[in-house]
């Protein structure tokens, strides 16, 4: 099979469909890599490092999209819509619950468009790909949000970890998932006091295995999340509902009775986000006040650390490409977790996560 892997066009994105170990791997089962020239640079990998894994450099977007397969990273944006066709099977992350117009283009060309983060392992409602990314998100949310709690930032001028005689900065996790926990761990390990809230109860008592007193552990409900938010330094939106929009858990209103200089940091923002006032920014301008409050919303965190993320993300993803790049579509058929994946094919929206937010596009 010929398999295309473009440049990243999301802002700051520097990380990389497929790094050239896996390249390698594709090659010497006889298939065909194109690489967009360039494409792995900011992760570290140059086109001699492609070339030397027996990939093809191309010039061109467009050459690298003209292939029977295309293995991205993100979603494409408007500038590529014009490469979407139904003779392409595309492998990468959509998140389509929270992009309309993206949704519509890819049913109006008929690609077959698998995401990363609806594959999922029947049973144990595991996500493997999503995984790897939640993880590193989940890091990094605790990273910013010191960062920007920084006065010079805009934020309050905390120290999360506090010094003797000082208390500690306050953060609140919502939601337990991977997101979470890899967040719970680093604000911990800086030495702030930590509250994390979930509905699952038996998640909420896994957690406490894992951090014991270190984390308050509470039951997700209105009034849990009200009191707990307007005490917090940093809250990080760590919601998940596979497929699906983001419930939006802190309204306008809660944003409100915030301390001035707070800080918000919505890991939820590519489902839509869980909180009201929070909208999507980019690397390049990666936060705003609203209401006096710091909101950090970059949908794709993971690309700051793209040497480190692009390798997580393959590790994952390559057994799927080396099934897609075997037997193409029929591999959906033979792996339960890749069919899951699907979200669009011959013109119809298939996914029922995302049928639920599109009721109207659906099959």
């Amino acid at each position: 099979m010929e398999i295309g892997v473009p440049k990243e066009t999301k802002d700051q994105e520097f990380r990389v469909g497929l790094s050239p170990s896996s390249v390698r791997v594709l090659t010497e089962s006889s298939h065909t890599v194109f690489v967009e020239t360039m494409a792995g640079d900011g992760a570290g990998f140059t086109d001699d490092d492609y070339r030397s894994a027996g990939a093809k450099i191309v010039d061109t977007a467009e050459s690298a999209w003209h292939r029977e397969m295309v293995v991205k990273v993100k979603e494409p944006l408007k500038t590529e819509y014009k490469f979407l066709r139904e003779d392409l099977l595309l492998f990468t992350y959509l998140h389509l619950a929270a992009d309309r117009q993206l949704t519509e283009n890819l049913i109006d060309a008929g690609t077959c468009a698998i995401a990363y983060e609806t594959v999922e392992q029947p049973g144990v409602n595991r996500l493997p790909l999503l995984t790897p990314m939640s993880i590193i998100a989940g890091r990094l949310a605790v990273q910013f949000g010191a960062r920007f709690l920084e006065r010079q930032q805009g934020g309050r001028g905390v120290l999360l970890g506090g010094v003797p005689g000082v208390k500690s900065g306050k953060v609140v996790i919502l939601g337990g998932g991977v997101v979470g926990t890899e967040a719970a761990k680093i604000a911990v390990g800086m030495g702030a006091s930590v509250q994390i809230l979930d509905v699952n109860v038996e998640r909420l008592s896994y957690l406490e295995t894992l951090f014991g007193s270190r984390v308050e552990l509470l039951y997700s409900n209105s009034a849990h999340i009200e009191t707990a938010v307007k005490e917090a330094d940093l809250v990080i939106g760590a919601v998940l509902i596979p497929g699906k929009k983001a419930p939006i858990l802190v309204s306008r209103e809660l944003v409100k009775q915030m301390r001035p200089g707070s800080v918000i940091v919505d890991v939820a923002v590519d489902q839509g986000g869980c909180v009201e006032t929070l909208h999507a920014t980019s690397h390049t301008n990666p936060v705003y006040i609203d209401e006096g409050v710091v909101h950090y919303g970059v949908p794709n965190m993971p690309g700051a650390v793209p040497w480190t993320s692009t390798q997580a993300l393959n590790n994952s993803t390559l057994p799927y490409v080396v099934q897609l790049a075997n037997l193409g579509v029929k591999a959906l058929e033979v792996n339960p977790a890749l069919g899951k994946g699907l979200n669009v094919k011959n013109h119809c929206l298939v996914h029922p996560a995302v049928q639920e937010v599109f009721p109207d596009l659906g099959k």
